[in-house]
C-alpha cells in the first residue's frame, strides 16, 4: 500500500488523489449573477445536502490550484448572497461540462453551453430550464478553508424554493431515480451515470471552445442532435476550414456518397456517428460540406 503525507506532494497531485478516491460526487450546477446583473453558470462537484430542516445545500468553489485565483461564482455569491443550484442529469452532461470552460468575466455561459435561462421566483439568478430539479437559494454563510491554491470555500445555501420537472416523478409524487437519470463526478475525465455506470466526458479545452452559440442554426435546429451532441460540437477551438473540409470529403468515399444524395437527414446522421465515435472534427467537416 502507498502511504502519502499530503504536505509532501504537489497540490495538483493531491487534488487528483482526493477526487479519484472520494467519488462519485453529485454536481451543483450553480447559477449566479454579478453586481451588474450579468449571469454566470458553472458546475461544482464538491457538493451535497447537509440538512433538511432547514434545507441546506453546501458547495465549494475552490481556489484555482495553478494560480490561486478565485472563481466568478464565489465572487457573485459573496456580493449578492443568492444562487440557484441546478441538478445535472445525463441529457445535459456535455453542455454542463462545456460551461466549465473559463470564459472571460461577463460571458454568458448559458449561451455558450446552449442552455435556457429561466427566471426564478424568489432570487435573481436564473434557473437552467433543462435541469430536472432547481433549487433557489439564499446564501447564509461562506467559510473560507484556506488561502492557498486548492483551498475550498464552503457556500452554505438555504433552499427557499424547489422546482421539479413532473417527468421525473413517480406515481406517489416522489423523485424516480431511474427517470431523473443523475450523473456524478469521478476522477479525471470520468463520470458516473446512476442508471448504468462509468463514462468519460472530455474536459473542456484549456483554450476556449467556440460554444453552442457559435454553431450554425441549421445544425442546432436538426432533430438528429440532442443537447449533449451540441455540447460536444461546441467544445472545439476552431471550425474546420474549407480546405480541410474539401480534403476530408475527397478522401472518404462514404462521406462523398452521403453528400451526393442531397439527403440532409442522412448527412446529419453520419455526423452523429462521428460524434458518437468521438471524432468531432470529422463530424464538423460532414456538417459544413456543401452547406
Amino acid at each position: 500500500m502507498v502511504s502519502i503525507n499530503p504536505k509532501e506532494i504537489a497540490p495538483a497531485k493531491l487534488q487528483g488523489y482526493l477526487q479519484g478516491a472520494v467519488a462519485p460526487r453529485p454536481i451543483a450546477f450553480a447559477s449566479t449573477i454579478d453586481a451588474n446583473g450579468k449571469p454566470n453558470l458553472s458546475p461544482f462537484s464538491f457538493f451535497n445536502v447537509f440538512s433538511a430542516n432547514p434545507p441546506i445545500l453546501v458547495f465549494s468553489p475552490s481556489r484555482r490550484v495553478r494560480d490561486n485565483t478565485i472563481k466568478h461564482t464565489l465572487i457573485n455569491a459573496q456580493n449578492t448572497k443568492e444562487v440557484v443550484i441546478n441538478i445535472v442529469n445525463y441529457d445535459m452532461v456535455q453542455q454542463m461540462s462545456l460551461s466549465s470552460t473559463e470564459y472571460p468575466e461577463g460571458v454568458n455561459e448559458f449561451e455558450k453551453a446552449g442552455l435556457t435561462m429561466l427566471s426564478s421566483d424568489l432570487v435573481k439568478p436564473f434557473r437552467v430550464a433543462e435541469s430536472p430539479v432547481q433549487f433557489e437559494c439564499k446564501v447564509n454563510d461562506i467559510i473560507a478553508l484556506g488561502k492557498e491554491g486548492g483551498a475550498g470555500n464552503l457556500v452554505i445555501c438555504e433552499v427557499v424554493k424547489i422546482h421539479i420537472d413532473e417527468v421525473v416523478l413517480d406515481a406517489n409524487g416522489g423523485i424516480d431515480q431511474h427517470k431523473i437519470d443523475l450523473v456524478a463526478r469521478c476522477g479525471g475525465n470520468w463520470y458516473s451515470r446512476a442508471n448504468s455506470g462509468l463514462f468519460e466526458v472530455e474536459k473542456p479545452l484549456s483554450t476556449m471552445g467556440i460554444g453552442v452559440d457559435a454553431i450554425p442554426d441549421f445544425i442546432k435546429a436538426s432533430s438528429v442532435f440532442n443537447g449533449n451532441d451540441l455540447g460536444i460540437l461546441g467544445n472545439i477551438e476552431n471550425i474546420p476550414s474549407e480546405e480541410e473540409i474539401t480534403i476530408f470529403v475527397n478522401e472518404n468515399f462514404t462521406v462523398k456518397a452521403v453528400l451526393s444524395s442531397d439527403d440532409i437527414t442522412k448527412k446529419h446522421e453520419l455526423a452523429k456517428q462521428y460524434i458518437d465515435n468521438n471524432e468531432v472534427l470529422s463530424a464538423w467537416k460532414v456538417l459544413l460540406a456543401n452547406k
